[in-house]
């Protein structure tokens, strides 16, 4: 008996192709796979929802990194903080409400000042500050947006006042009758 080496098994020359490389992703598919199985989410878990879940990760991840670094371009700076990354997310729409619980740590507020209290020369300032900056800049558009939503609540706020104006002189009207 002649035994031939490499005649079985894998065979030489092949070399073994990771389920991410297979995918055509960044993210690990295995160790998306270990991890959904630790959970206990099922019995059995597939190659297809380790695949399809490891690639929404890397989707998101990616979609957020971009904001994020635009958002550091913005401010002059080439390093992501998390300050860049709480302004990328609460001024993306669909980001801010899949974030909408969710705290990030050194993020901070968005910068924000109700109209109401406001100057009228400052806020004039503001809104030509706001309006000469890109408008393809996402960060200056979601500022934009809530420059309008101030200009709106500044009017009911507006309209407000006028009303508890009208109140105080029908009351000061019936003070001085009796």
């Amino acid at each position: 008996m002649v035994f031939v080496k490499g005649s079985g098994g894998r065979g030489r020359g092949k070399k073994s192709v990771t389920k991410t490389k297979r995918a055509g992703l960044t993210f690990p598919v295995a160790r998306v796979g270990k991890h959904l199985r630790r959970m206990k989410i099922a019995n059995r878990v597939g190659t297809g929802a380790m695949v399809y879940c490891a690639a929404v990760l890397e989707y998101l991840c990616a979609e957020v990194l971009e904001l994020a670094g635009n958002c550091a371009l913005d401010h002059k700076k080439k390093r992501i903080i998390p300050r860049h990354i709480q302004l990328a997310v609460r001024n993306d729409e669909e980001l801010n409400k899949l974030f909408n619980n969710v705290t990030i740590a050194e993020g901070g507020v968005l910068p924000n000042i109700h109209a109401v209290l406001l100057s009228k020369k400052s806020a004039a300032r503001m809104k030509a500050a706001l309006l000469s900056q890109d408008s393809s800049n996402k960060s200056a558009a979601g500022m934009k947006a809530a420059l309008l939503s101030q200009e709106s609540s500044k009017k009911s706020a507006a309209g407000m006042k006028a009303a508890l104006l009208s109140e105080n002189r029908g009351k000061k009207s019936q003070d001085s009758k009796k």
